[in-house]
């Protein structure tokens, strides 16, 4: 039984920062690759950044790229997200998505286990 299990959110003023992280287990994940998803009220669930457990590739989305930071710690089986410069726009509900396969895609359906879910709030 796959369970991801996300922590670190909280509330941050502006410019702040915050650094998540996404435990893993039930399953050996040097083929999987990771991701970050965030869902802010009444609006779509967005892609933040995915990882590669294999080389510790990453990719990331426009609005995140050069504050965020994604990266693993394989030997602990967690992954986490480094959310510095951090904007009111950034606050959500954040998701550690995995899903099978070393290609990465930045939509949710293309992910096998999810997260609960850690909430991130930041005041202006």
């Amino acid at each position: 039984q796959v369970q991801l299990v996300e922590s670190g959110g909280g509330l941050v003023q502006a410019g702040g920062s915050l650094r998540l992280s996404c435990a893993a287990s039930g399953r050996t994940f040097s083929s999987y690759t990771m991701a970050w998803f965030r869902q802010a009220p009444g609006k779509e669930r967005e892609f933040v950044a995915a990882i590669r457990w294999s080389g510790g590739r990453t990719y990331y989305a426009d609005s995140v790229k050069g504050r965020f930071t994604a990266s693993s710690d394989n030997a602990k089986n967690t992954v986490f997200l480094q959310m510095n410069s951090l904007k009111p726009e950034d606050t959500a509900v954040y998701y550690c998505a995995a899903r099978r396969g070393l290609v990465w895609v930045a939509v949710g359906d293309g992910y096998d286990y999810w997260g609960q879910g850690t909430q991130v709030t930041v005041s202006s």
